[in-house]
């Protein structure tokens, strides 16, 4: 007997969703044949079949969450083991310790699942409510009581089941736990004066060129830093990520060497980028990498913001709505169209002054009426 395991699917996706299997048990399959869909924080990923053979079982259902190394598919066929494939497992059964303790002990933040304490009689309770116990936060201390299974009980009586978070939202708000237990955040925010720009000008090309003219002057927020070593590393190519709003959540692929490419070609790459998130196709290596994110929010609302830092990455770069605002320019009052920028930074790997004179740069870059060394693109 041979047991596939779930391979590794890229650097930082540990785990996956199944959405579709695309076998059966008592199929017969060739090698690299479709076997399952998976859903991770980057995109949908189809996972082949290592072996010719017939599938003797399926380990989880669409909806389920399995670990990198955890067995996927169970071949009826005999023979040494290799690569991904590996042997000599069988279907857990469940032990004394594990009908009382329930999840293996990992971090909040690599998986959905946490430790349940709770007694067989309140195990019961809960079977008999139909109440999922990992949807429990005990009221006193670890262990899951009575109170809280009737508790949990009247509440999904009254608003129903809750939904749990699954693919991209749930590695967002995992994502956001990380950032606010490792960030020391502060946000800065300032104003660009854009009127004199031409009409046709493509607002994110610009946004990317100044992120890369700010970068150049400030390169401590073109960074990665890590809390546990207290060390930095400063880049000096600029890989921007790109938030991208979708409706199963925020995806953010990266424009790589922003600063010596054409604002022409960084377009061409970011509708590519794009179109792949929206294909959900994109590949796992495009969405790793960035030394600074751009969100470029104000193309559906909101003036100011203070986006979140996402560890290891040093700085984030919000632009909101433009409007119109009275200026007055040499004692006289013009109306003026306004850019306004937000920065959010780690202030454990950078300073004050350094994030004050990255803004500056930026809104120095933005307010020039045209750039003589890149076109502009109409977005």
């Amino acid at each position: 007997m041979k047991y596939f395991k779930l391979p590794d699917l890229g650097e930082g996706l540990a785990e996956a969703e199944i959405v579709e299997w695309h076998v059966k048990e008592g199929d017969l399959v060739k090698v690299d044949q479709l076997l399952v869909s998976v859903e991770t924080a980057k995109a949908i990923v189809e996972v082949p079949s290592p072996q010719a053979g017939t599938i003797a079982a399926l380990f989880g259902a669409p909806g389920d969450i399995l670990h990198v190394g955890e067995p996927l598919v169970e071949f009826a066929e005999d023979g040494e083991d290799s690569g991904t494939v590996v042997g000599e497992l069988r279907r857990a059964e469940q032990s004394s310790e594990d009908r009382f303790i329930i999840g293996a002990p990992q971090s909040s933040l690599a998986s959905h699942q946490h430790r349940v304490r709770a007694s067989p009689a309140v195990r019961a309770l809960a079977q008999r409510l139909k109440i999922d116990l990992q949807q429990i936060h005990p009221s006193h201390g670890d262990l899951i009581r009575t109170e809280d299974v009737e508790k949990a009980a009247q509440q999904q009586q009254q608003f129903g089941l809750p939904e749990p978070l699954r693919g991209v939202r749930r590695t967002m708000a995992k994502t956001m736990v990380q950032s606010h237990a490792e960030v020391a955040p502060v946000a800065l925010y300032e104003d660009a004066d854009i009127h004199d720009w031409p009409d046709d000008t493509d607002i994110t090309m610009r946004l990317l060129h100044a992120i890369a003219a700010a970068c150049e002057m400030s390169p401590a927020l073109n960074a990665w830093f890590d809390g546990h070593t207290l060390s930095r590393r400063v880049f000096e190519d600029v890989h921007v990520g790109i938030a991208v709003d979708t409706d199963d959540g925020l995806f953010v692929p990266v424009l790589r060497n922003v600063r010596e490419r054409p604002m022409a070609d960084l377009r061409e790459g970011l509708n590519l980028l794009r179109a792949d998130v929206k294909a959900r196709k994109i590949p796992p290596a495009e969405m790793q990498g960035a030394t600074i994110t751009l969100s470029n929010f104000g193309t559906i609302a909101g003036r100011y913001a203070s986006p979140v830092v996402v560890p290891p990455q040093v700085a984030i770069i919000g632009a909101g709505k433009t409007r119109i605002e009275a200026k007055v320019i040499k004692g006289e009052v013009y109306p003026r169209r306004i850019l306004p920028i937000s920065l959010s930074f780690d202030h454990r790997a950078a300073t004050g002054g350094e994030a004050a004179r990255f803004l500056a740069a930026m809104v120095k870059d933005l307010e020039q009426a045209t750039l003589k060394e890149r076109t502009h693109t109409v977005r």
